[in-house]
């Protein structure tokens, strides 16, 4: 298959270029604006090919490992770049509800105009499948387990860009026939995330550095934390699996775990790895957060055939690991 993965250079699209090289016989090429990832991360998987803007270069899928330059912002060239593809998986986003509440506008074109850019793009070049990467910020404040089919209140302008986006995707696959498939991700943790703001990152580099852990809140509110491994074997059948197209599906493990209880955890596999004590202490709630958040997956496992299966203890050695070593 012909793989076009906006923004690749991020840890959850390099992790999906590792399994696709690993697997063999595939073409990928790489649209980033370099924003967060870099030429380098992506060197870090394997040579690539970098492509100008010319239409003509762009037309040719030669390379096993390509990137392109820019910004689905950019209407054009998204267009040009994902020309000839078979799947397109739509990473490229402002991500998270802090800087969202910062800045709503940017977040909003970037998550909105850009997915709609994506999105045209997939039509005009016919594309077989397009994968959006959405999150549970969309069904916002409820009570979980959240599924596919409540109805969305999102609770901060991050989760209402989302939204917008999964509603985009949803009209173009009953007006124009592309195939979207729309996954809402738990709180996702894995090797590679040395430049995520997220909990587990941050929170093994505050560690590693000899600084105090701070968790907004009390520490009781609940999140559904999911390994990168299963999250990229989803993306992969989302992509991939007949009969799916239009669907939405939650991507995370049924199971809800307190901040509190995650970063216990999280203290033991430090000083398992690193043999380092760290600590931690409350701090004020953050404006915009959901309490409780966790997700059935039910219907994921029955249409994808997918379930996930790394434990959160595991999974979280192995991303100790990955920061120490």
């Amino acid at each position: 298959m012909k793989w076009l993965i906006t923004g690749g250079c991020g840890f959850i699209g390099r992790a999906l270029i590792r399994r696709l090289l690993a697997e063999g016989g595939h073409q990928i090429r790489v649209f980033d604006n370099l924003s967060v990832g870099s030429r380098e991360d992506l060197a870090s998987e394997a040579e690539f090919a970098e492509l100008s803007d010319e239409i003509d270069e762009l037309n040719t899928w030669s390379e096993d490992l390509a990137l392109v330059v820019g910004d689905i912002l950019d209407a054009s060239l998204t267009e040009s770049a994902i020309s000839g593809a078979d799947a397109v998986i739509h990473l490229a986003a402002n991500t998270g509800v802090g800087p969202s509440v910062e800045d709503p506008h940017s977040d909003c074109h970037t998550n909105v105009i850009g997915t709609l850019n994506v999105l045209e793009g997939c039509r005009n070049a016919k594309v077989g499948r397009m994968v959006f990467a959405s999150s549970g910020a969309p069904i916002g404040v409820q009570e979980p387990p959240l599924h596919e089919e409540m109805a969305a209140h999102p609770a901060s302008p991050y989760g209402a860009s989302k939204l917008a986006g999964e509603g985009y995707c949803s009209a173009y696959y009953h007006c124009f026939d592309v195939e979207t498939v729309v996954l809402r991700f738990g709180n996702v943790y894995g090797e590679g995330s040395t430049k995520k703001a997220s909990v587990v990152a941050k929170f093994i580099k505050q560690a590693l550095a000899g600084e105090t852990l701070e968790i907004y809140g009390d520490g009781t509110q609940t999140r559904d934390f999911i390994y990168l491994g299963d999250l990229v074997q989803a993306v992969y059948l989302a992509a991939t699996v007949k009969g799916v197209g239009g669907e939405c599906f939650q991507i995370a493990t049924s199971a809800e775990t307190n901040l509190a209880g995650l970063t216990e955890k999280l203290l033991d596999a430090i000083r398992e790895v690193a043999g380092i004590e760290a600590t931690w202490i409350n701090g004020e709630q953050r404006q915009g957060d959901v309490e409780r958040n966790f997700s059935d997956t039910s219907k994921a496992k029955a249409r994808l055939n997918w379930v996930a299966e790394t434990t959160l203890e595991d999974g979280l050695r192995k991303t100790v690991k990955f920061f120490v070593h």
